[in-house]
């Protein structure tokens, strides 16, 4: 596993509200290579609740979505032997809830590679809380190239 988080080691200065670690008010999502996989844990706060005890849908795709975001960039980094992840942005995603995420413990991200090119992955992610699955994902990620206007956000 790799023991810094791969948002602080690669873009520290990302002010991303989801996974950025210069954004004080974002997500500070800090997401974690272990085997095969990616993995991320995060504390929801009463402020990002739908209803008393219950996670926001948006909140769970937003995790969702830069969680998995970050599982492309470090495998198209892999793929390519690059030193540093190429900047990845969202091409598509969608996410199934399939039962209220509590906010009463942490959450659990996980995901995992299913299909990939030299500049695009295709990811599927839950998010796990209480030891069970509240939310599937499956997105594609591309690497921007030079003018996209994400292209220097790393």
């Amino acid at each position: 596993m790799e023991n810094q988080a791969l948002q602080d080691k690669y873009a520290p200065h990302n002010e991303c509200f989801g996974c950025g670690p210069s954004n004080g008010e974002g997500l500070q999502i800090k997401s974690f290579v272990v085997g095969d996989e990616v993995r991320a844990v995060w504390s929801p706060q009463k402020k990002y609740e739908a209803f008393p005890g219950v996670l926001n849908g948006g909140i769970v795709g937003a995790l969702l979505d830069c969680h998995s975001n970050w599982t492309a960039a470090w495998h198209l980094m892999q793929k390519t032997k690059a030193a540093t992840p190429p900047c990845t942005v969202t091409a598509s995603y969608s996410i199934k809830l399939l039962r209220p995420t509590p906010t009463s413990g942490k959450v659990e991200l996980v995901s995992r590679v299913v299909d990939s090119s030299d500049d695009k992955a295709t990811i599927k992610a839950e998010l796990i809380a209480g030891g069970k699955t509240c939310a599937l994902c499956e997105g594609v990620f591309v690497a921007v190239t030079p003018g996209h206007p994400a292209y220097h956000r790393w």
